[in-house]
């Protein structure tokens, strides 16, 4: 059976559009999918800092055809992405979360509530107030949710996790891994991780 790693952070809109399909993708192809939380923003900081200067300075153009690049992705999914008031949000409790999720077995559930509170609802995730009603939906009991998340060891679990996709030669959102050493980087490379998994 292969294997699928899907590094994410819930804070960019690429990353919601690959998570729309991955669990198809694995389940059709009968590959085991393993969740890898991460925080995007630190492997920015290490490896990817262009990034912040493509935001401090962009190209006009390039700008208006990213907005409407994304829209046509959104609506081929069948998906609703808004433009949120907080951009770039602080993601970093809510992808702490994603292991605690990960623990109580409703780690697709809460991912995606996450995801549908940023894009489709335009709501700060970074809020404990929003994130205590993505808890309500999911199931997730908010004092023990807000109590592990202030942990050193789920601080760890996010810091290793971003670290490892950095040493495999990471550099963002969505990343994903067939197989071990197989790396596919962006929702538009799905396609060739159906592929890749088809001809394992």
């Amino acid at each position: 059976m292969a294997t699928v790693e899907f590094f994410y952070d819930c804070s960019s809109p690429w990353t919601y559009l690959a998570f729309h399909r991955i669990e198809e993708i694995c389940e059709a192809a009968g590959a085991q999918l393993a969740w890898r939380p991460i925080l995007v923003g630190g492997v920015f900081n290490e490896v990817n800092r262009s990034v912040y200067e493509q935001r401090a300075k962009p190209v006009a153009a390039k700008a208006r055809y990213y907005r409407k690049d994304l829209q046509d992705w959104a609506r081929a999914a069948g998906l609703r992405i808004g433009e949120p008031p907080v951009f770039p949000v602080n993601s970093v409790k809510a992808m702490r979360g994603a292991f605690v999720a990960l623990d109580a077995g409703c780690i697709s559930a809460y991912s995606r509530a996450v995801f549908e509170s940023y894009w489709r609802d335009l709501e700060d995730i970074s809020q404990e107030a929003v994130l205590g009603r993505i808890l309500e939906r999911v199931g997730l009991p908010a004092e023990a949710f807000f109590r592990q998340i202030a942990s050193p060891e789920t601080k760890a679990r996010l810091r290793e996790s971003t670290d490892l996709l950095i040493r495999r030669g990471g550099f963002g959102s969505p990343t994903v891994f067939v197989d071990g050493d197989d790396m596919y980087f962006g929702n538009d490379r799905l396609s060739l991780v159906e592929h890749a998994l088809r001809g394992r």
